[in-house]
Parts: C-alpha cells; sequence; structure tokens
C-alpha cells in the first residue's frame, strides 16, 4: 500500500552490517518501504563482533558487539534506522534508542547442516558438533547424552553465514547447528539436513524476526514503518525478550525461550523456556506458562511468570560481570 500523500514520503537511510545476510534483510525492509513510496539507500558498516572471530561472543561482550556501530550512526544522523536479526538485539537498548518495528517470523526453529549424517544419531565416533551458541551447546549436549553419546566433541564457531559453511565443508566439523532462518533467505535451505521441531531445541528469543531500531525521538520514522508491523510475531518475541532480559538475559547465559499462539496467528500465548548449565553440572531446566495475550504488557507479564518460573526450578541468572 503506497502513501497516499506523497508529501509524507521520507528519504530514509538504513544502517545495516555487511554480511550476506545482514545486506539480503536490510534490501528486503528497503523494497518493503520503496514500495510505500519513501527514498531508501544503505549504509553498510562493519561492526566490532564481526570483526572478533577468534573468541566467543560471552566472552568479548555478547550480541550487543553487532549493533552498537549501527547505534552511533543512527546519534550522529548518518542513518535514520537500522534492521537487526533481533536474536542479536540486546534486552535494553541504550537510552535514546526505541525498537520501532517488529516483522513477520520467518522459520524460528534450529537446523542441523552436515554432508554425512542426517541426524545426531548418525554422528562416527569422536565427531565434532559446531555451534557459536551457549543455548544450542546445553541442548546439543542434553541430546547427545541421552544418546549416550559422550564422544562427541562440540565445539566454538564463529564468523557469518558463509564463513561457517565454509569451516563445515572444509572438514573443520562434521555438523554445524544453524537458524534455518538466515539459510531459507539466503536461498540455502537445501543445505539443511534435518530442522528440529522446539521439543527438540528451544529457539532463542526473537529468533527468525526482524527488527528495525530508530532513535526515540523520531516518531515520523515510526509512523512510517507501521505498515511493515506484524504484531502477532512482535506479541511473541515481547514475551520471549522478557524471560531473557528477567534472567539478565546475555550470550553468557545458555538461555531458550519461544512463544506459539494456539490458534494460528490468535489465541493464548503458550511461552516454553529451558536453561542449562553450561558446565554441565545441573541438570536442563525447562518451564512453560500460557496467557490471553492482546498487549504488549500482557506478553511481558507472561514472560516474567515465566521467568519466576524458572528460577524456582534453580535456573540460575549469569554471575555479575559475566
Amino acid at each position: 500500500m503506497a502513501i497516499s500523500n506523497p508529501s509524507s514520503a521520507l528519504s530514509i537511510t538504513i544502517a545495516t552490517r555487511e554480511s550476506r545476510l545482514a545486506l539480503w534483510q536490510a534490501e528486503h525492509v528497503k523494497a518493503l518501504l520503496q514500495d510505500l513510496g519513501h527514498r531508501v539507500e544503505l549504509l553498510g558498516m562493519t561492526t566490532l563482533g564481526d570483526q572478533i572471530l577468534d573468541r566467543s561472543l560471552s566472552k568479548v561482550g555478547g550480541k550487543g558487539l553487532f549493533v552498537k556501530e549501527l547505534e552511533v550512526a543512527l546519534d550522529e544522523g548518518r542513518a535514520d534506522i537500522a534492521v537487526h536479526s533481533l536474536k542479536d538485539v540486546p534486552m535494553d537498548l541504550p537510552a535514546g534508542f526505541a525498537l520501532a518495528c517488529v516483522m513477520e517470523r520467518e522459520d524460528p526453529r534450529d537446523a542441523w547442516v552436515s554432508p554425512g549424517c542426517a541426524t545426531l544419531a548418525e554422528l562416527p565416533e569422536g565427531a565434532v558438533v559446531g555451534t557459536s551458541s551457549l543455548r544450542r551447546l546445553v541442548l546439543l549436549r542434553a541430546a547427545l547424552d541421552a544418546l549416550g553419546r559422550s564422544d562427541v566433541r562440540i565445539e566454538p564457531l564463529r564468523g557469518n553465514l558463509d564463513t561457517r559453511l565454509r569451516k563445515l565443508d572444509e572438514g573443520q566439523y562434521h555438523a554445524i547447528v544453524l537458524a534455518s532462518a538466515g539459510l531459507k533467505r539466503l536461498g540455502l535451505g537445501e543445505r539443511i539436513r534435518h530442522i528440529f521441531e522446539p521439543t527438540d531445541s528451544l529457539p532463542a528469543a526473537g529468533q527468525g524476526a526482524l527488527g528495525i531500531e530508530v532513535r526515540a525521538d523520531r516518531s515520523d520514522l515510526v509512523d512510517a514503518l507501521k505498515p511493515l508491523v506484524h504484531m502477532p510475531t512482535w506479541l511473541r518475541v515481547a514475551a520471549e525478550r522478557t524471560v531473557s532480559r528477567a534472567m539478565g538475559g546475555s550470550c553468557s547465559m545458555p538461555l531458550a525461550a519461544y512463544a506459539e499462539w494456539t490458534g494460528g496467528d490468535a489465541g493464548q500465548l503458550v511461552l516454553r523456556s529451558a536453561w542449562g548449565d553450561p558446565e554441565g553440572a545441573l541438570s536442563l531446566v525447562q518451564v512453560s506458562d500460557q496467557a490471553d495475550v492482546q498487549t504488549l504488557e500482557q506478553a511481558e507479564a507472561l514472560g516474567q511468570r515465566v521467568a519466576q518460573a524458572l528460577r524456582a526450578a534453580g535456573a540460575r541468572p549469569p554471575a555479575a560481570g559475566a
């Protein structure tokens, strides 16, 4: 639907990381905004998170490293909006910034990618599985323990999507676990050997959804982005992100949180969450709750209840400074 009043069309610069997936996401938003009548260009940037590839995110500052430089561009007026994979966005934005839009979610599930093994059970003796996520690490470990596969090693995997696939193809890993959404968005769905259902690998908060960040004082942009908002997705991810926020969410905490509607994009919102001990000393904690959710406040209240249930069941927030 184009803008009814051409005088309300805006010139919008999108700040984006320069990975192939980030550029796809920015181009996607650009095309939608242009269809609405706005003039749009991209500002490609390399973030600190893209540059530090020899250490896990949990040890160098978390996923906020992927958004800080983009926020500087917004603050300095070099860009108007920033498009993010929502699971990379810190639970609390810096003062002066706002999440203006959450778009319809792509497939939120985890994907198993392997040239030779269709499932976990087919891994050879002493196999190596790669993942960049503490959440996936504890869920994979629990699944491997259930199979009696203590021989399998789970090793860190960093880099953009193409880099991770290259490392797999070079033989550094027998299999890797990635987000289905990124593979599908880049037309790489054929690389997926198996998609984990949420019952087998509970997704991260916000996985598969795109969020658009603006300066909090840009009400004109908030209005311009309203046609891109998908409220059923926003309510789901608001509940998920509240669990993570209430638990002190960061890359240093292996936490999953995933919400689904009982009837398509409506009905009761069912929120499930899981927490694991990265040292493997404590059992995996899993809880769920549901509610009639029609507002962001109700979604956040559900998230708070699930976080309380996690703590009551033994989940531990990360230590101060972690």
